[in-house]
């Protein structure tokens, strides 16, 4: 069962399709120096990409973490994947921060919503 004692989330709301999602998928280190503020500053810069539409996370129990970023096009993707600082914090990410990762990127079709009056 959900505890739903937390502060009040919300999940990106709906676009219009087509846009394009970026569902990035980790298993963290025991090293985590300097993490909190790469990863503030990441989401700092993203939202500065036109056609950046927002942004989900979660954390299992477990330790898997699942970030989802929404773009509006092809072209606001391939911006924040060229974007120099990102590229250096994923070179970071990959030998220090993430025991394991997984990338998806997929064209949204079809999107939805429901919230509760």
């Amino acid at each position: 069962m959900s505890d739903h004692s937390g502060p009040s989330v919300t999940p990106v709301e709906v676009h219009e399709p087509p846009y394009y999602v970026a569902v990035f998928t980790a298993v963290r280190t025991q090293e985590q120096s300097g993490y909190g503020e790469t990863n503030a500053r990441m989401e700092d810069l993203v939202k500065e990409v036109p056609g950046f539409l927002g942004m989900d996370h979660a954390q299992t129990p477990g330790g898997l973490g699942i970030t989802v970023g929404y773009f509006r096009d092809a072209d606001a993707l391939m911006e924040w994947r060229s974007n120099a600082e990102h590229r250096a914090a994923q070179k970071r990410g990959q030998t220090e921060w993430y025991q394991s990762y997984t990338l998806h990127v997929a064209k949204v079709e079809r999107s939805q919503g429901f919230t509760r009056p």
